[in-house]
């Protein structure tokens, strides 16, 4: 039977090759796939530059850190093989993965040390959490009754595979009619979402998860830039009630920016438009792309010597 899988254009590197998306393929004993045993980070590539790139790289080797992994390469090396995978890919604004994967040892041992470390990277067309045709009328939003995994089982600041209690959200939200959702901890407070980070502006002020998330690169961002404008922000415990009653809430992802939450579960949020700090912030965000401290243009990342 012909293969009928459809594969996005794109550029990978994977076992010290570039290939075509279509010929990236890890083994099924690869415990990155078994087990979700693996780490990874995302940049993403907006007009031939990327956007702070030297923070996602970064993280990611802080997450292979913590959780024992070694890529086998150093951070100037992964940065060109992330640019190679650019070049080759022919994209002008792309998702670029980087990934670690545990691998898996040469007689199939059960012991984690013996297992060889599998890093792989990939160049694929920019994705986009919401459309940026529909950025004005923003994101409805459901609260899921799933908890997002406990922060002392799984560390949310390694960025990870396990993803079991985010897509069964997912399917609530649908279910609910909701576009998206955001999981709360065993608290009831507010955590995260499916890629993404989330703000609540209160009385002038943002409020955003200060545990059980991801220390997102856009998240940060958010804050900075936030900070630059004379708007404070707070990292604590947020209570949905909160949430739901916030003058305005929007939530950030490497996946579109700044994206402005309208509704939440059967309800709008304030007036059910973009609010001001989130439109002044959308603005500063991709303003802020052509800041030479946070940006790189592709041409300027040298070939991978490997």
């Amino acid at each position: 039977m012909a293969d009928t899988v459809g594969y996005p254009p794109g550029a990978a590197f994977i076992d010290g090759a570039f290939v075509p998306m279509s010929e990236a393929n890890i083994s099924v004993l690869d415990w990155g796939f078994l087990r979700s045993d693996a780490t990874y980070d995302v940049v993403h590539v907006w007009r031939n530059r990327f956007f702070r790139i030297d923070a996602h790289i970064d993280r990611f080797f802080d997450s292979m850190a913590g959780i024992r992994l070694e890529c086998g390469y150093s951070r100037e090396q992964v940065r060109a093989v992330l640019a190679e995978c650019v070049r080759k890919s022919g994209l002008e604004a792309a998702f670029v993965e980087m990934i670690c994967t545990r691998g898996m040892s040469p007689d199939f041992s059960r012991d984690p040390r013996e297992a060889i470390n599998r890093f792989i990277a990939f160049a694929v067309p920019f994705s986009w959490i919401l459309r940026p045709e529909d950025r004005e009328h923003g994101i409805h939003l459901a609260v899921s009754s799933i908890h997002r995994i406990p922060q002392d089982s799984v560390n949310p600041r390694v960025k990870n595979y396990h993803w079991l209690d985010l897509v069964m959200g997912l399917f609530e939200a649908f279910d609910r009619g909701a576009a998206n959702v955001v999981l709360t901890d065993a608290a009831g407070h507010v955590v995260e979402g499916p890629g993404f980070n989330i703000f609540a502006v209160i009385n002038g002020s943002a409020n955003t998860p200060a545990s059980g998330v991801l220390h997102g690169i856009t998240r940060r961002t958010a804050i900075e830039l936030l900070a630059e404008a004379g708007i404070t922000t707070q990292a604590r415990s947020l209570a949905v009630s909160e949430l739901i009653n916030a003058d305005e809430v929007f939530i950030t992802s490497t996946a579109g920016g700044v994206i402005s939450v309208t509704r939440i579960d059967e309800r709008p949020v304030a007036d059910g438009n973009m609010g001001p700090v989130t439109r002044q912030l959308t603005d500063l965000y991709w303003q802020a792309h052509e800041r030479p401290q946070w940006s790189l243009a592709i041409d300027d990342i040298p070939a991978p010597a490997l």
